[in-house]
């Protein structure tokens, strides 16, 4: 397969370079379809260019939208995190002293009954133990 040492490094730094464009034009495509300001003409155009020609397209996207594309990348990191950070709060439920504070406040707003602050106290407490 190979007749040499050369042959072998070249082998590799084809193998590299495809690899390498495969992980950009992976980056590329995720932005174009993260790019609400982009329109459908101009993302298949984008699309049909990286096809024919995938260097170059890949180079000059790089060069035009990379700015944009950290920000829509920040974006949608921040959102994936705050969406798991609600689930993860909503999942998790309430502490015993969060309870019984909130319990506090609606016997001090007259919504409940002191014999109801100590049921939900001692329900709180109880599913602490």
């Amino acid at each position: 397969m190979w007749d040499s040492f050369w042959d072998f490094i070249w082998y590799t730094i084809v193998i590299f370079a495809f690899v390498a464009y495969l992980i950009i034009l992976w980056h590329i495509i995720t932005d174009l379809f993260r790019d609400k300001k982009a329109s459908g003409w101009q993302k298949a155009a984008w699309v049909v260019f990286l096809i024919i020609f995938p260097y170059l397209t890949a180079i000059v996207y790089l060069l035009a939208k990379g700015k944009g594309m950290a920000e829509r990348q920040r974006e949608a990191y921040t959102e994936a995190k705050q969406a798991s950070d609600e689930y993860i709060k909503s999942v998790a439920g309430t502490s015993p002293t969060q309870q019984i504070t909130e319990a506090k406040a609606l016997l001090d707003s007259g919504a409940i009954t002191p014999e109801e602050f100590e049921h939900l106290k001692s329900k709180a407490l109880g599913g602490a133990a």
